[in-house]
């Protein structure tokens, strides 16, 4: 263990020297010198890569990370491999270090509002108390108990997006509810722009409401789940989905988008062999990748 640690500890240095980082505060995560933010990463470019090798991506299957938007707390699924029970799992960055804080049974898919003061977990959701911590469960409201929601995300606005889950027991359509007037509206579907093919799911609206991200199964795809981008046009339409492109998507399961509440990283799954969703691990890239599909007026 202490040649590994000493190994690790000379790669870190070497890193620092070669300058590769891009931020500039130093801070010590278990008792390591790295970064303050992205768990001291040294951030990709247009090439996606695993997050957190050996922290946050191990062997096995790590899923739907997100950070709160102060930027100091990471959520993320993890299976258990002993019990084979999936646990959310929670980074904090505190006392100038992250810490691994929390590991609780997994109760949703987390998406942290971009206020920060709720955490959804598909039709449940925790409310952020005045002493920091999140309150126990609640429930949305009966319309959305009809709907077996996986993943619900939402904007600076208040609307919801979110999914069902594919047949057979649902219809993989996502759906919106706008917040008009402080009055929550009821469900609606989006039109054949963004539900077309198969297993349409795990939707992610930008804080702006100016795209809208998410997975599906299209005979034009690259195999299996791609990530798909439908961008807000000035009319109030959505333009039709754009495939991510073969940086993005490969032959296996692509999924699970998410953009950093800073706007700079992209974070989606990946199975790294197709057919074998026992090892899926959580992948980072420049967000650039965004501007770079979005059609040109």
């Amino acid at each position: 263990m202490a040649t590994l640690k000493s190994i690790f500890t000379i790669l870190i240095v070497i890193t620092f020297l070669n300058g590769c980082n891009t931020q500039n505060k130093k801070e010590k995560v278990n008792e390591i010198e790295t970064e303050s933010l992205y768990l001291g990463q040294n951030p990709p470019g247009l090439t996606p890569e695993p997050f957190a090798p050996g922290v946050i991506t191990k062997e096995g299957w790590q899923v739907s990370g997100v950070f709160t938007p102060d930027m100091q707390e990471f959520y993320f699924i993890r299976k258990n491999e002993e019990t084979k029970e999936q646990v959310l799992v929670t980074y904090q960055y505190k006392d100038n270090k992250w810490q691994e804080s929390d590991v609780s049974p997994r109760k949703g898919t987390p998406f942290i509002s971009p206020n920060g003061k709720t955490m959804h977990l598909g039709r449940r959701y925790r409310e952020r108390t005045e002493a920091g911590t999140w309150s126990d469960l609640k429930k949305l409201d009966s319309a959305f108990q009809k709907i077996q929601i996986m993943r619900l995300t939402a904007s600076s606005k208040g609307t919801y997006v979110f999914d069902e889950i594919g047949m057979p027991d649902g219809d993989g359509v996502i759906r919106y509810s706008e917040l008009i007037e402080g009055q929550r509206e009821g469900p609606k579907a989006f039109g054949k722009e963004i539900n077309t093919g198969r297993m349409n799911a795990h939707p992610f609206i930008a804080p702006d409401e100016s795209y809208l991200i998410w997975d599906g199964e299209r005979d034009s795809g690259f195999g299996d789940s791609d990530l798909y981008i439908s961008f807000r046009q000035q009319n109030g339409t959505w333009s039709e989905a754009i495939n991510m492109g073969d940086k993005i998507n490969t032959t296996g399961w692509e999924a699970v988008a998410c953009v950093t509440p800073d706007g700079k990283y992209l974070f989606f799954n990946r199975n790294k062999n197709p057919d074998n969703y026992e090892n899926v691990d959580i992948f980072w890239v420049g967000a650039q990748i965004i501007e770079n599909l979005r059609p040109k007026e």
